[in-house]
């Protein structure tokens, strides 16, 4: 919803919102836009001149502006409606996947941006490239994280279905988001309602090997299709710092770290092929891609201890993470937050366990809310607790004298990690 108000600054339009407990970059990036921000939902904040109210997803019935807006008669749309509507008359680029989208979406836009092309893009993160999470763009082309999850409260479907995307890119499927399926065979459900969007003379760009994904294809495409992975024409490895295009001579020095990341360029790659950007082109530019904002960024480096802060909160992602973190061979400490609907109902606990298991030791944090049996986290040898209180947590971080420290969190996780690197710094 940020970046969409970006984007509508950029339109001329005059943009206000309302939301609770917004933390940077975020409300960063809104202030030097010139957005006001209104802290809670005061319905005071509805002007006699108010043209259109854009609803989130996570507002429901019973919000105190939200029923202000239907008492009074306001228009209102959502977000992923709105977008669709701006974005009518351009070729659209769609990234979807239950992990990576947001660095795929970003090294997309990076390599059109490359290309000279000025795409639009709207990211649920910020591009280290472009500073900022969402713009209009000059070029005909956009690019936007295309998210499963539900549109409105009055629309239950899957927000990507509004994006009309002339490429639709699926770059894994698993289950997740258990507040609003019920399983992973809903989700796919959706995936095929967005296919059954992408005109004929658009594209299908899916990994190859993803039994979910087969399944989703097998009800039908319509589209052109082309598969990335092992076994495709594109095929990248990891070798230290080095991203390696398999079956061709094509290497390049890149920042990113980890399978998953050459994964990710594989998409952005065939994605921004099929746009008419030569595959060898596609690949070197992402030589000069920067990184996404807390997508395993090192926040605090001193010779001996390395804390990291990472968005992963599904359990591939953790592991993911935390497989990639290992190549440093000194002890890692893992603080993961469990703060997504699905995380706090306790629908991956079983699985939790493993996906640390390369973490030398593990913070689990949980809020008081959660109901089932947090002793699935505690393994044998105590390596792993579950902590309710943060900042008991953050002094006893502050004494680790070497290793990494990796934060995991979806959210704000309290400002922890600014906080325990300030103290560190003072040491």
């Amino acid at each position: 919803m940020g970046g969409l108000a970006q984007i509508c600054n950029q339109q001329g339009w005059q943009v206000t919102g309302s939301d609770l407990h917004v933390y940077p970059p975020m409300s960063d990036q809104l202030q030097e836009a010139g957005i006001i921000l209104h802290e809670g939902y005061d319905p005071a904040v509805l002007s006699g001149d108010l043209d259109l109210v854009v609803i989130g997803n996570a507002m429901s019935r019973g919000n105190s502006l939200v029923e202000a807006v239907l008492d009074g008669n306001i228009p209102f749309i959502s977000g992923p409606e709105l977008l669709g509507r701006l974005t009518s008359e351009m070729t659209v680029l769609a990234v979807s996947g239950t992990h990576g989208k947001t660095t795929t979406t970003s090294m997309l836009s990076w390599i059109l941006e490359h290309e000279g092309l000025s795409p639009g893009f709207l990211v649920g993160g910020v591009p280290e490239n472009f500073g900022v999470s969402a713009r209009r763009g000059a070029g005909k082309i956009f690019v936007v994280e295309a998210d499963e999850y539900d549109t409105a409260f009055f629309d239950k479907r899957s927000k990507f279905i509004h994006y009309h995307a002339d490429v639709f890119g699926i770059n894994n499927l698993e289950f997740d988001h258990a507040d609003i399926f019920a399983d992973l065979a809903a989700i796919e459900t959706q995936f095929h309602n967005a296919i059954r969007r992408i005109p004929r003379s658009g594209f299908i760009i899916s990994r190859a090997g993803v039994g979910a994904i087969e399944r989703v294809l097998n009800k039908g495409c319509w589209s052109n299709q082309l598969s990335i992975g092992q076994g495709t024409p594109v095929d990248f490895t990891i070798n230290g710092n080095q991203l390696i295009a398999s079956g061709s001579d094509m290497k390049i020095e890149w920042p990113m770290r980890g399978l998953h990341n050459a994964q990710n360029a594989e998409l952005a790659v065939a994605m921004a092929h099929v746009v008419n950007v030569p595959m060898d082109r596609a690949f070197f530019a992402l030589s000069e891609f920067g990184g996404v904002e807390r997508r395993l960024n090192l926040l605090f480096e001193n010779g001996s201890l390395k804390v990291w802060d990472d968005f992963a909160h599904h359990p591939t992602a953790i592991a993911t993470t935390l497989d990639t973190l290992t190549e440093e061979q000194t002890p890692l400490v893992a603080v993961i937050e469990l703060r997504s609907n699905t995380m706090k109902a306790g629908v991956h606990s079983k699985s939790l366990m493993a996906s640390a298991a390369c973490a030398d030791f593990v913070y689990w944090v949980l809020p008081e809310t959660i109901t089932w049996d947090t002793s699935l986290l505690l393994r044998s040898n105590g390596t792993s607790i579950v902590v309710r209180d943060v900042s008991a947590l953050e002094k006893q971080l502050a004494q680790q004298a070497s290793g990494q420290i990796v934060f995991m969190s979806n959210g704000g996780f309290s400002g922890i990690q600014k906080r325990l690197v300030a103290r560190l710094t003072e040491c």
